[in-house]
């Protein structure tokens, strides 16, 4: 059965019979540990000398977006992540310098540290990261059943929940908006969409946003957790202006708001694909590939690459065998893959392009009550995990 929370976000099938072993997940933030995995190359690259600082990040019970901008304010470090990390697990992760000209060696905070461990003569960038590391402990679980999930499980590499918000799935809604230029509607979305994970100060606040003219009395009642929110009931309050209360969000954020979108067609796309019979886990003739390499060509009878799927931009190009179903869901969605090109605000424009069909998954280990696995770059462990534990409701089971 596919849970309500699946269907917002796009994920409409199981790919794999396992019967699923059930249970719950992040009970505790040390009950899902992540660790980056760099390519031996860059490895090879750090060394004492002066350049561009590395540092591992390791934290806790915090993003990496709001680690980053903690070290900042007040340390003024800026440092760019090679991936994104969400704040419900204990992560170690890769940092990077973006200038030369600030070095501080380590720094130990609640929630965060961070530990240099050398320089690059170039920045390392997320190429360099090529997986994630998982420790994850299942608790109330059918253990037993899990040994009847085998390495070589064919796993369909959709976007998790964190892509979407997690509890309160509404990233993509928001994206969709801007692509329609309808930033009105945007900013109520980001101010008022009501999720039922949603805690209940939360929900009061979003509930009492839905009326405008409750943003003065409103501002300093809102939770230090709804940052994003406040920064665009300031600028509302300012201007008035819907565009520009979205454009004064950091444009990490507002791109990532787009990508959202461009992952949720993605999702539907796999879904809907999967559904109808298309073979997604072998390529054939005319199909896109990525080689062992990760580089992507067209398909040429090579054992080891990889079918490659289209993601819609505004460069997307119909020649492919999945056209059929990409012209289903856009008509559905009301969207052109022009509208990726958003020109009120063309620094979220998205070209679009491909990713992996399937999940990529090893050093698969099961010792109750912990599975670990090695992902590679992109792939979302609780994706992973949906089809070996096939919960009920994923956000109850902690997805």
């Amino acid at each position: 059965m596919i849970s309500k929370i699946d269907y917002d976000i796009g994920i409409l099938i199981y790919s794999t019979s396992f019967k699923g072993c059930s249970g719950k997940i992040r009970l505790n933030n040390e009950d899902f540990f992540v660790s980056e995995v760099l390519d031996e190359k860059a490895i090879s690259r750090i060394s004492q000398d002066e350049g561009y600082a590395v540092y591992k990040l390791k934290k806790q019970g915090l993003d990496t977006h709001h680690a980053l901008s903690s070290i900042f304010k007040k340390y003024r470090l800026r440092l760019k992540a090679l991936g994104l990390k969400d704040a419900n697990a204990t992560t170690e992760q890769y940092v990077c310098g973006i200038n030369k000209t600030k070095q501080i060696e380590n720094i130990c905070a609640d929630r965060y540290s961070l530990q240099r461990i050398g320089f690059v003569k170039k920045p390392l960038t997320k190429k360099n990261m090529v997986g994630n590391h998982f420790r994850i402990k299942i608790h109330d679980s059918l253990f037993s059943h899990i040994s009847e999930f085998k390495s070589d499980e064919k796993v369909l590499n959709f976007y998790g929940y964190q892509r979407f918000g997690s509890k309160r799935a509404v990233t993509h809604l928001i994206g969709k908006a801007i692509l329609q230029n309808n930033f009105e509607d945007a900013v109520d979305l980001l101010l008022s969409f009501h999720s039922i994970y949603d805690s209940h100060e939360n929900s009061e606040i979003r509930q009492m946003l839905k009326d405008k003219t409750n943003y003065s009395k409103l501002i300093d009642k809102v939770p230090p957790q709804m940052d994003l929110e406040k920064i665009a009931i300031r600028e509302m309050i300012s201007s008035g202006n819907p565009k520009l209360a979205i454009r004064a969000l950091p444009l990490m954020i507002r791109r990532l708001f787009v990508r959202a979108y461009q992952s949720y067609i993605f999702n539907l796309l796999l879904s809907n694909a999967f559904d109808y019979g298309e073979n997604l886990f072998e390529p054939r003739d005319g199909d896109v590939c990525y080689d062992k390499n990760s580089n992507l060509g067209i398909f040429t009878n090579d054992p080891s690459q990889k079918l490659a799927i289209p993601q819609v931009g505004y460069a997307y190009s119909k020649k492919n065998r999945f056209h059929y179903h990409i012209l289903r869901i856009l008509e559905k969605e009301e969207i052109s893959a022009k509208d990726f090109f958003v020109r009120e605000m063309q620094e979220v424009s998205s070209e679009g392009g491909f990713r992996q069909s399937t999940i990529k998954f090893e050093n698969f280990l099961a010792k109750e009550p912990f599975v670990s696995f090695t992902l590679s770059r992109g792939s979302y462990a609780t994706v992973l995990l949906r089809e070996i534990m096939k919960p009920e409701d994923p956000i109850i089971a902690g997805f």
